[in-house]
């Protein structure tokens, strides 16, 4: 762990009042300026959410939105509003959580914003980057984190993790299909902003990464979709592309047994597939849109549950992951393994 001091960080440009010696976990150089100023893109502090078919009239059916189910309570966050804020402090089934986007990396991660000592932290940008990829800070101590190590790299929480929680990520034509009594977060945010219209042109589809990377991994093309996971230090990249083809990804990581489905596009679950200790396969049947267990030939949905056969009525636990492009999780963990390469 490194130390610097004020001036140290000052030549660095950030500005965020850290104490006179603030710990790091990173090269304090490798944290560069992205251009705002720290809360220079405004977070959401105070969403509001509407109904999906009023939120039907500002939405086209192929945009993308990133959707939460905490304790049965379901809402969802157009990608258009987030690309103008990168961070929404909510608190969603009486749990603290930050939504975040960061466009440049194309990664969305959900964090429960309850510290290990019980402490309720409130995001906002910082207008750093590490790694190409979104800095953020916490209004409480003016830590900074990284969204990529899901970890904060400086300030006093420094190498403090925040725990992920499971998210869709879905066109919104499925997702009003899948969950139409869900909520929706609202343009009414408070700022102004010409959500819809893209503030990043071409950089989507094109070949360029705007910002310094450690590590550059050329075995996919750098833009190329993953899902990525990492389990007791093990990590592996999962091409999107080929979830989508296969339906279904039985798969196991350091010991871990894992699965993962896909259904609609971009829309990816991933599940333990044990039940009281049975480790499950599964494979997807077209016909009946429903996933079926080799073991027992039980019947599941999309969202885990069993609905007929030996298994009815148990729920296969959701786990959290990483998606996003593959630049970004490759500079994050440089080992990693590519599913089926």
């Amino acid at each position: 762990m490194n130390n610097f001091n004020e001036n140290s960080l000052n030549k660095q440009n950030i500005e965020l009042d850290f104490q006179n010696t603030t710990k790091s976990i990173v090269p304090l150089e490798q944290i560069v300026s992205g251009g705002p100023s720290p809360d220079g893109i405004p977070s959401i502090d105070n969403p509001k959410f509407i109904p999906v078919d009023q939120a039907d009239k500002f939405l086209s059916n192929s945009d993308l939105i990133v959707g939460i189910d905490v304790n049965g309570e379901i809402r969802g966050y157009p990608l258009q509003i987030l690309v103008w804020h990168e961070i929404v402090n909510d608190n969603v089934g009486g749990v603290p959580i930050a939504i975040t986007y960061c466009p440049l990396c194309f990664t969305n991660q959900i964090f429960n914003r309850t510290t290990v000592d019980g402490q309720v932290l409130e995001f906002g940008t910082s207008g750093k980057l590490y790694n190409s990829n979104l800095v953020m800070y916490d209004r409480n101590t003016k830590s900074l984190w990284s969204q990529g190590m899901a970890q904060s790299i400086m300030g006093k929480f420094a190498g403090m993790k925040l725990e992920k929680i499971p998210f869709d990520l879905s066109y919104w034509d499925d997702w009003k299909t899948l969950y139409p009594k869900s909520k929706i977060l609202s343009q009414d945010t408070g700022h102004s902003r010409p959500y819809g219209a893209n503030p990043y042109g071409d950089y989507f589809t094109n070949s360029e990464i705007l910002f310094p990377i450690s590590n550059r991994d050329d075995r996919l093309e750098l833009k190329d979709i993953v899902i990525g996971k990492e389990y007791g230090g093990k990590n592996k990249a999962y091409p999107l592309k080929d979830i989508e083809s296969s339906k279904v990804i039985n798969d196991n990581l350091n010991g871990k047994s894992i699965t993962l489905w896909s259904e609609f596009p971009f829309l990816v679950k991933m599940f333990d597939p044990s039940i009281n200790g049975q480790v499950l396969s599964f494979y997807y049947e077209k016909d009946k849109k429903v996933f079926i267990d080799k073991q027992t030939g039980s019947e599941w949905t999309f969202d885990g549950k069993s609905i007929s056969g030996p298994m009815i009525g148990n729920n296969l636990s959701r786990l959290p992951f990483d998606e996003g492009f593959w630049f970004e999780w490759a500079t994050f963990y440089p080992e990693t393994e590519i599913y089926n390469r």
